[in-house]
C-alpha cells in the first residue's frame, strides 16, 4: 500500500476556524517562525516549492493543510516567537491555535521543531508540555542539522535530550533539508499514520 507522495495538493489555508478540516488523520508541524518548517515539509514531499517560506517570519497567520494520497493531512501551524509581532498580534495568534487545538479533528502526532544549532527556547518547552498537556503524541525533530558538524549534532542532540527530559523520555531526530537527513523516519511514519497503524 504506503503513501503515493506525488499526490500532494494544498487544500486550504484556513484563516477562521471555520475552515479547519476533518475527515482524514493529520500530522502537525509546529515551531518557531523560521526553524525551518516549510523547507522540512517541502522535503518531506519531495516538491521544491510546496510550502511557502514567508519572507517575512511571524506573518503567516494561516493553518495550511495539505492533502496526501486522500489519506493524510500535513498541518503546517504558523510559527511562534517572532519578536517583531504586536502583543495583539500574538493575542489573535494564541486564540487561533486554542481554537485549532479545541476543533475535533484526528491529531494524531505533532511535530515539534526546534533549531538543532541553539538550546530549545522557551516558548519551544512551553509547546512540548502543552501537546503533553492536550495528549497530543509528539515527536521532537531538530532541524538545520547540516549546519553543524557530525561531532557537533551528537553533542546538541545530547543537550537538547537533556533539557526535554522532564517531557520527552524518547530520542530526538536529527534532521536537514538539504541532505535528506531524518527525512526517513519521518516519511515511515507518515505512511504508517496514514494506513491506521
Amino acid at each position: 500500500m504506503g503513501l503515493n507522495l506525488q499526490l500532494v495538493q494544498l487544500k486550504i489555508s484556513a484563516v477562521r476556524p471555520n475552515q479547519f478540516q476533518k475527515g482524514l488523520p493529520e500530522i502537525l508541524f509546529c515551531g518557531r517562525s523560521n526553524v525551518g518548517k516549510s523547507s522540512m515539509i517541502n522535503c518531506l514531499l519531495g516538491r521544491k516549492s510546496l510550502a511557502r517560506t514567508s519572507e517575512k517570519p511571524g506573518k503567516t497567520a494561516t493553518i495550511n493543510y495539505y492533502e496526501i494520497d486522500k489519506k493524510l493531512y500535513l498541518v503546517d501551524l504558523p510559527g511562534y516567537g517572532y519578536a517583531r509581532v504586536s502583543q495583539a498580534e500574538k493575542d489573535k495568534w494564541a486564540r487561533f491555535m486554542q481554537a485549532y487545538f479545541n476543533f475535533e479533528s484526528d491529531k494524531k502526532l505533532a511535530v515539534s521543531l526546534v533549531d538543532l544549532r541553539h538550546k530549545p527556547s522557551e516558548a519551544d518547552l512551553e509547546m512540548a508540555a502543552f501537546l503533553e498537556e492536550v495528549g497530543i503524541p509528539y515527536w521532537v525533530v531538530a532541524t538545520k542539522a547540516d549546519k553543524l558538524s557530525k561531532t557537533a549534532v551528537a553533542e546538541n542532540l545530547k543537550m537538547l535530550e537533556e533539557i526535554y527530559a522532564d517531557y520527552y523520555p524518547q530520542k530526538i531526530l536529527a534532521f536537514s533539508s538539504k541532505t535528506r537527513l531524518g527525512r526517513e523516519e519521518l516519511v515511515e511514519k507518515m505512511a504508517s499514520i496514514a494506513e491506521g497503524e
